[in-house]
């Protein structure tokens, strides 16, 4: 397998994995303890999601794998049931595998040309631009079990060793 497509299938993987470990715990949040600005860029955990969802899923694979640019705030509500955020969110992370295992190899040697949620035309390197996506996610899923923790709950051990170790483990 080609050395670049592995490693980014493998953030892809992580992508998915992350986001689905973190939101088992978010769900153990009272509504009120969720809502709460705890001091997140995005204000509470609610918010953070959202913008997981706007940044993940609505601008980054709307413009890879649908080659249109959301014209969409960063910080916008896209859901306010935690549920269907939550389920919006599953769904996608889980997109990325699959889309990216059909791109051709040339692809991601390329550049991605976009429009900026401010309406400026872009154009950056596709690999390394994808990989910027899936460090994003991290981050701010990061955050998110920083708070899980301020607010006293347990947070979600989401290092990336631990999804190639359960990878690795017999069926």
């Amino acid at each position: 397998m080609h050395a670049l497509r592995d490693q980014l299938l493998t953030m892809a993987r992580y992508e998915a994995w992350a986001t689905r470990r973190l939101l088992d715990h978010v769900e153990r949040l009272s509504d009120d303890a969720y809502r709460r600005d705890v001091g997140l860029f995005f204000r509470s955990v609610h918010g953070t999601l959202n913008h997981l969802l706007v940044g993940q899923c609505e601008v980054w694979l709307g413009r890879f794998a649908h080659g249109r640019s959301a014209r969409v705030a960063l910080n916008a509500e896209l859901e306010t049931d935690r549920a269907r955020l939550r389920a919006r969110l599953v769904e996608g992370a889980a997109a990325w595998v699959p889309w990216l295992a059909g791109v051709p190899d040339e692809r991601l040697h390329g550049t991605l040309d976009y429009t900026t949620t401010q309406g400026q035309p872009q154009t950056t390197p596709f690999a390394p631009t994808l990989a910027h996506v899936f460090n994003h996610g991290t981050h701010h899923r990061g955050q998110v079990t920083a708070a899980i923790t301020a607010l006293g709950h347990p947070a979600p051990e989401l290092d990336l060793i631990l999804m190639l170790r359960e990878e690795a483990r017999p069926a």
